[in-house]
């Protein structure tokens, strides 16, 4: 069974959705692409105990490494990205050519935005992360203004 919360924070309410004690994503309620729960969900906060206590870490610059199950939905090369940006440290960014190069496909660097930005679990997988090879922020499906302060945690900007 699938379950939801609405979670406050920093950057504007969250919406948690997990399945089966897994972590499924993370979106903004009021970001670029605002979310809704899920018709097929209940809502319910204990299983996102773990989930809420680390964000709230994380937003309170005490966590730099998430300890969460995650089952994020996507394609095998989506999944592939994903991946990769788990393995970007905390207070780091690197350009999307960076990520292409890592999953071994370096002319993919399209692809890898475009996966970047279908991150079902943003902030737990840190695609706020990855940025223009110039070094301009770019796209973030919460929109620029989270994606800076998400940067202004870890001490980038």
């Amino acid at each position: 069974m699938k379950t939801w919360y609405r979670m406050s924070s920093p950057v504007g309410d969250l919406l948690l959705v997990a399945e089966d004690g897994k972590l499924l994503e993370i979106g903004f309620i009021n970001g670029r692409h605002a979310v809704q729960p899920p018709p097929d969900a209940r809502e319910d906060r204990a299983p996102f105990a773990a989930t809420i206590r680390q964000l709230e870490e994380y937003f309170a610059g005490r966590r730099k490494t998430f300890d969460l199950p995650l089952a994020p939905r996507g394609t095998e090369f989506q999944r592939r990205v994903w991946s990769a940006l788990q393995k970007i440290p905390y207070g780091k960014t690197v350009a999307y050519a960076d990520i292409a190069q890592r999953i071994g496909n370096p002319k993919g660097v399209r692809a890898v935005g475009l996966a970047n930005g279908r991150n079902p679990i943003p902030i737990v997988i840190p695609c706020h992360r990855v940025i223009g090879k110039n070094g301009a922020l770019t796209g973030y499906g919460g929109g620029l203004p989270i994606k800076q302060k998400l940067l202004e945690i870890e001490g980038v900007l």
